[in-house]
């Protein structure tokens, strides 16, 4: 059999679950050290698998880092993907402003990930940046600006909007830490996704009630 039909072969549930290992050990050596800090030795180390065995699914670290990077960057976007030009803009944004905090709360790992990608110029993922997250940005940005033009919002830029949630809700994720430390063990449980959700839904949806809507 050559090589090139042996890697058509479906992969067997071992193979599959063994790629799965690796991967998520992956996430949390990239997340903790970033792609350049990170080693193959680490990543082995965590998954609990010798080198030669983990090179033989993953040859190079960059294969490992592009995968997680690409299924995270689809994941990462699906809550903005579904916000509906044809719904209430109010509830729709307040959703939107939720499911990112949820993400913030359920995924910090893949978050750190994508942070350290970004301080890093984004070199393994700019053609995704500049092709397919700003087509799906494009095209939410131009919903919002017909709920504003049709008074249903205050006038605002529709892009820097969706880049301060991206900012605010994804602090939660990257300073989690600092979150905790500063608000103190009555406040920094669980109950801070709730806090940080209602503070920013104030926050934005006052802002963008049109000004007859306040007076």
């Amino acid at each position: 059999m050559t090589k090139s039909n042996a890697k058509s072969r479906p992969k067997t549930r071992i193979q599959r679950e063994k790629q799965d290992l690796i991967l998520e050990a992956a996430l949390d050596v990239f997340s903790l050290h970033g792609f350049r800090g990170a080693t193959i030795d680490q990543i082995a180390e965590v998954a609990g698998m010798s080198k030669p065995n983990l090179l033989y699914y993953f040859p190079r670290k960059e294969e490992i880092h592009r995968r997680l990077i690409s299924e995270l960057l689809v994941n990462w976007l699906e809550p903005l993907r579904e916000m509906d030009a044809k719904g209430d803009p109010f509830p729709e944004i307040r959703s939107y402003i939720r499911r990112k905090l949820e993400m913030a709360r359920d995924f910090p790992r893949e978050s750190r990930l994508f942070a350290n990608e970004m301080l890093q110029g984004a070199p393994r993922i700019i053609e995704m940046i500049e092709i397919d997250l700003k087509d799906l940005v494009d095209e939410k940005a131009q919903i919002i600006g017909g709920w504003m033009d049709e008074g249903k919002l205050a006038r605002a830029d529709p892009y820097h909007l969706i880049f301060s949630i991206w900012a605010t809700t994804q602090h939660y994720a990257d300073f989690d830490v600092q979150v905790r430390a500063v608000l103190g063990p009555a406040r920094g449980g669980e109950g801070r996704f709730e806090d940080a959700a209602c503070y920013l839904e104030q926050l934005f949806l006052f802002g963008l009630t049109p000004r007859n809507s306040v007076d």
